[in-house]
């Protein structure tokens, strides 16, 4: 691939006359990457090209109501039903009949509930510090602290979030994540639609079964952990918990003391890209049904 190569935007219409942006680069078998909540398309690999440069096509977009895609047509429309629902919407739109699905946290929650749903439709999947048991949080102390986050965004913006954020991750990685929240807060551009995404998405289903339902799903899994002091939202145990649940899948976590292998965009992509060139079906193989 030619580094210089600029990435095809597209846009994916979806109800109430809105659509979804993204963008196409590289050539190869097609990886389509899905962020995380308050997040938008760049913080899946962090900007990071490793994945084109090593031969796959890398389709990443912006979820409804993040970044430069369009709000959802109701302020309730950001069930992981609808996300999942979008996430046909670009597979049909972009005439991908099978990828590899690449997500971070509710990315690799939509990812993980569509491959459920359409296994015949997906090569490979990537969670990538996965956080959903499959059900709504029924943590009542995490859904008021989420309403705190949603209600900080519609009151001041980016600076009422982060009045009201408190990550609870050890002291020297404090700085880090307050930057890092308030740099991907500054790329939506409309800040009441991702409010009322942080309302809904932590109250809503993924899929159903709970981890039981993983057991089902035979195609290969990299999960990328991440540790606990620095990321205690993303739960190394829930990451582990994949592992064991899922027939073929592998743990990626950094070595004790490291910052999050997830937050390295260079070194996240070169370890997809190993990952998938152990498992990525190959001409005429029978792949996953």
């Amino acid at each position: 691939m030619n580094d210089d190569a600029r990435p095809n935007p597209f846009e994916v219409p979806i109800p109430g006359s809105g659509a979804l942006a993204g963008e196409i680069s590289g050539g190869g078998h097609t990886v389509v990457l899905l962020h995380g909540l308050t997040a938008t398309r760049r913080y899946v690999l962090q900007g990071s090209r490793g994945l084109e440069r090593r031969g796959h096509r890398v389709v990443t977009y912006d979820a409804r109501g993040h970044g430069e895609s369009s709000p959802a047509p109701s302020s309730e429309a950001y069930e992981y039903a609808d996300l999942i629902a979008d996430l046909e919407r670009l597979l049909d739109d972009l005439e991908l009949e099978r990828c590899v699905l690449a997500g971070s946290s509710m990315g690799a929650a939509t990812a993980l509930a569509f491959a459920l749903a359409s296994p015949a439709r997906v090569d490979a999947l990537v969670q990538i510090t996965p956080a959903s048991r499959g059900g709504p949080s029924a943590d009542s102390d995490e859904l008021a602290r989420w309403d705190r986050l949603a209600a900080g965004l519609r009151s001041r913006g980016v600076e009422g979030f982060l009045a009201a954020y408190d990550p609870p991750v050890a002291d020297r990685w404090r700085e880090a994540v307050m930057t890092a929240t308030r740099q991907r807060l500054g790329a939506h551009r409309d800040l009441g639609a991702v409010a009322d995404a942080v309302e809904v998405v932590p109250r809503s289903t993924a899929f159903d079964g709970g981890l039981e339902a993983l057991r089902s799903l035979e195609h290969p899994v990299l999960i990328v952990g991440s540790r606990d002091e620095s990321d205690p939202g993303h739960p190394l145990e829930v990451a582990e918990a994949y592992v064991e649940a899922l027939p073929r899948a592998e743990l990626a976590v950094e070595d004790e003391g490291d910052s999050p292998l997830a937050w390295q965009g260079a070194r996240l992509s070169r370890t997809i890209a190993e990952f998938l060139a152990r498992c990525l079906p190959q001409e005429g193989a029978e792949a996953p049904s």
